[in-house]
């Protein structure tokens, strides 16, 4: 692997690709520990995170965690339905659609949601050096080695 192509990536393109997916997996696999370890199965946690990030003029919808969490429909309407029932969510018909089932926290979930969120923040604080040197090398990569990416056909 050279740079002597026009367009041609370099080891360093992968190099700072993988370092910068390395760190994703890291901060990832924190989250699914911390989130079992406090008894919330790691899919609910994320679906907490985005209802309770949500900043959309109206409550967050079982379509807005599908589309969030890249999951179908009918998979988000289950995971709602274990989380109502679990006591984390309420679901409530919209006031102004009376179709449109609006998501919300219920205190224990933001609890639960406040102590996961507190040590994700620590943990991504200390993860900070190591994503900004993978970012960095990214950066580095010469840009004129980057062409587009070779197509499926080629």
């Amino acid at each position: 692997m050279t740079d002597e192509a026009p367009g041609a990536l370099s080891r360093s393109h992968y190099a700072a690709l993988a370092a910068f997916r390395y760190e994703l997996r890291r901060f990832l696999a924190f989250s699914e520990a911390a989130a079992t370890a406090a008894g919330l199965p790691p899919q609910q946690h994320q679906a907490l995170l985005t209802v309770a990030g949500h900043s959309g003029p109206e409550l967050p919808t079982v379509g807005h965690i599908a589309e969030r969490l890249l999951i179908a429909p009918h998979s988000a309407a289950e995971l709602v339905t274990r989380m109502v029932e679990a006591g984390l969510l309420t679901k409530t018909r919209g006031t102004q659609d009376r179709r449109r089932m609006e998501l919300a926290l219920t205190p224990e979930a933001e609890a639960l949601l406040h102590r996961l969120t507190a040590a994700h923040l620590e943990e991504l604080r200390s993860l900070e050096p190591a994503l900004v040197r993978a970012l960095a090398l990214g950066r580095e990569a010469s840009p004129e080695t980057t062409g587009p990416a070779p197509s499926a056909s080629a």
